[in-house]
Formats: structure tokens, C-alpha cells, sequence
């Protein structure tokens, strides 16, 4: 087994990263012990990464400790990169305190984007979620999870695209899948597994590339792009307007008495340019919980 710590670039709020996966019940973590159990595929092995948070926002430290000696320089480089411990959350910060979102930003400080375990993984996600509220979104794809991918040590792996590309649209139906989330669901893994759809190759291109690519695909809509591409690529300019969330968080911001029209969405998000995921980010998360 080996460890390394590692510090943060700037202040990172680590224990709102763990508050935000609790919703997500397949996450293995501990918020009082503050660690979290990331599952990662290299080359069809399943590795176990624990990180656990050391440090204060202020002054992150994370200790970083799997017992897969062999990969561990991959595995470091896998976890750095899903945490993006390298980004100075400071500049972004210093960025919204001359935005109408000043006063968000000064109560929530260091919200990191961290990305979610696997491309491919987010994407089965946001195509599960789209359209549905967060218990349920949750409930169908711990199901999916569940039936289909595989447990180690108590840590959830995905199915992979291979294994979901076999499936039948019963199958999911019975888990109380539409039928047509569930021919989204498998037709998509189905393009993956043939080779019409490289995610990797896709998450290299600009935002505008990605949207139309993703968009040829039946059942992929812009806000399930805007999401795959904030969770599961890291960018940092997304602001998915037609998130129930996030316009909500607005109407209560800006003590509106009802949701923001999409006209003062774009009016209230130019000064956010070039940050505008982190803006989604705090906006969430000034409505939770």
C-alpha cells in the first residue's frame, strides 16, 4: 500500500465536495473522517483510490493512498486530474467579487469543480438524470449501478459501455426506466462500443464542437451536454440555463418572485465569462441542503 500527500494550489473546499457526493448513494465516503473512495478503471483493472482531506479550506493538504502499488504514478495522475488540484481557485474568486454574484462567492468560497470518476461514467449519468428530480434521478441509477456494474470492496464501478451495449430495454424497464431512456441509455453505449462515439477524442474538443457532436445523438439534449461537460470533462465556462436548480437558486438570489426569464439569465451571466461553471456551482450549492 502506498501514500502521498499532496497540497492544493489555493483554498479548496474539500468537505463540500464530500457533501455533494453524499447525495449520490453509490459514493462510498465518510464525511466526519473526511475521506471518499474513488473508483478507477486502467486498463480493465479496478483500482480503489482513497483521498482523505487533511487540511483546512484555507490550507488543503489530501492524503492520496490505494493498495495498487504497481499503477500508482497512473493512479496519481488519474486522482490529480479529477481533483484539479492545480486550479487557483483564488483567481476565480477574485474574479466574482466584481460580479453581481459578489456576495455568494464571499459566503461560499473555494467551491472546486471536481469531475466525475469516468467519461463515460458521467455520461450514463446525466442521460439517466435528465428530466427528473435528484431522488429519483439517484434512485434509477444506483439501480442501474447495482444490476449491472460490479462492487469492490464496498466501491461501485460502473457497467462499462461493453456490458450495457448487451442489454435489452427490458432489462432497464424493469429497474422503471422509460423506454426511451432506456434505448438512450443502451444506444449510446452501443456507439461507444462500435466506434462512432470516442469520448475521449470528443471531451479534447472546444464546447461548441462537443454540443454538436453530442447532439447528433438521439436522447442528448444541450443541458445533458452542458452537465457531461462541467462533471465529467471539467470546464469551466458552462451555465446550463434550463436547470430547475440553478434557476432557482437565482429567483431566491435576486429575490425574485418567479424564475428568471432566459434574457436575464444571459444579462446577469456576462460579467461571469470565463467562469461561468463555477457560478453554476455556487449557485447549486446555495440552495442545498
Amino acid at each position: 500500500m502506498w501514500k502521498e500527500r499532496i497540497h492544493a494550489k489555493s483554498f479548496y473546499d474539500f468537505d463540500y465536495t464530500l457533501l455533494r457526493w453524499q447525495f449520490d448513494p453509490l459514493t462510498k465516503l465518510n464525511r466526519e473522517e473526511r475521506w471518499v473512495d474513488v473508483p478507477v478503471r486502467l486498463n480493465k483493472e479496478r483500482h480503489i483510490v482513497r483521498v482523505q482531506g487533511l487540511g483546512t479550506t484555507e490550507e488543503p493538504l489530501f492524503e492520496v493512498s490505494s493498495e495498487s502499488d504497481q499503477v500508482k504514478t497512473e493512479l496519481l495522475q488519474h486522482i490529480y486530474n479529477l481533483f484539479q488540484w492545480d486550479r487557483d481557485l483564488e483567481e476565480v474568486h477574485e474574479h466574482f467579487l466584481n460580479t453581481n454574484l459578489e456576495t455568494l462567492f464571499v459566503q461560499h468560497p473555494g467551491t472546486p469543480i471536481v469531475k466525475d470518476f469516468h467519461l463515460y461514467d458521467c455520461l450514463m449519468k446525466v442521460i439517466i438524470h435528465q428530466q427528473l428530480n435528484m431522488k429519483f434521478a439517484y434512485t434509477l441509477s444506483t439501480r442501474f449501478v447495482q444490476h449491472f456494474g460490479s462492487e469492490k470492496d464496498g466501491v461501485w464501478f460502473y457497467p462499462t459501455p461493453d456490458v450495457v451495449a448487451e442489454l435489452s430495454y427490458e432489462q432497464l424497464r424493469e429497474l422503471q426506466f422509460s423506454q426511451r431512456k432506456s434505448e438512450y441509455v443502451i444506444d449510446t453505449s452501443k456507439k461507444i462500443v462500435e466506434g462512432e462515439i470516442d469520448l475521449d477524442e470528443v471531451a479534447a474538443l472546444s464546447n461548441e464542437d462537443v454540443m454538436k457532436q453530442l447532439l447528433k445523438i438521439r436522447g442528448i439534449g444541450p443541458w445533458t451536454v452542458e452537465n457531461w461537460l462541467m462533471f465529467g470533462v471539467g470546464r469551466e465556462n458552462m451555465f446550463p440555463k434550463a436547470d430547475i436548480g440553478i434557476q432557482n437558486a437565482l429567483k431566491y438570489y435576486f429575490n425574485l418572485d418567479q424564475k428568471p426569464t432566459k434574457e436575464q439569465m444571459e444579462a446577469w451571466s456576462e460579467s461571469w465569462e470565463p467562469f461561468m461553471s463555477y457560478a453554476s456551482l455556487t449557485l447549486w450549492r446555495s440552495i442545498e441542503g
